[in-house]
């Protein structure tokens, strides 16, 4: 989450330092052509030749701007957690705080599955969780823990989502 915040910020920053960079050439550029200058008109394209250090800056912008994206569609899959086994009864707790932390859980077939959610996050998007392959919805009360229990009796991948869709999680049975 704090990482997101400085590749966030960064962005921002440099987004900040390519508009001024950008409103000074402009106002250089309007200098220059003063009603007073005589003009030429013609028809065709003229160069407009930009300062290097613009060229660099947004050079380097894109290509941060395409490793962010690559890291955070391909290179940014959390690892999944394994549940632990107490007598019986599989158990991990979930953090629900701007998503699901883990968002992959896994688990074995045939035992009971005892979902802990910690709800931190107030928006109303998080305030439920369904489960549709067990037939579940639980609303979660805010910094409280709820409790979701289902025994899956086959192998796969069950996903969750909170009630808008918007975030996932999975629970994957294994055997």
């Amino acid at each position: 989450m704090l990482f997101s915040k400085k590749i966030f910020g960064g962005l921002i920053g440099l987004g900040f330092l390519l508009g001024v960079t950008s409103n000074v050439a402009t106002a250089q550029m309007s200098h220059k052509m003063s009603p007073h200058a005589s003009a030429e008109v013609t028809t065709q394209f003229r160069r407009i030749e930009q300062p290097l250090g613009l060229k660099v800056g947004v050079t380097l912008g894109g290509l941060i701007l395409i490793g962010s994206e690559l890291w955070w569609f391909l290179f940014s899959k959390k690892q999944a957690k394994q549940a632990e086994s107490h007598q019986g009864v599989q158990e991990i707790t979930i953090n629900v705080d701007g998503g699901y932390e883990p968002d992959r859980v896994i688990v074995k077939v045939g035992q009971l599955v005892r979902l802990n959610f910690l709800r931190r996050d107030p928006s109303s998007c998080l305030e439920k969780v369904l489960f549709p392959d067990f037939h579940i919805a639980a609303d979660l009360a805010l910094d409280e823990v709820t409790t979701v229990e289902f025994n899956p009796e086959k192998p796969g991948k069950y996903i969750f989502t909170c009630g808008m869709n918007m975030f996932r999680g999975a629970v994957e049975v294994q055997n």
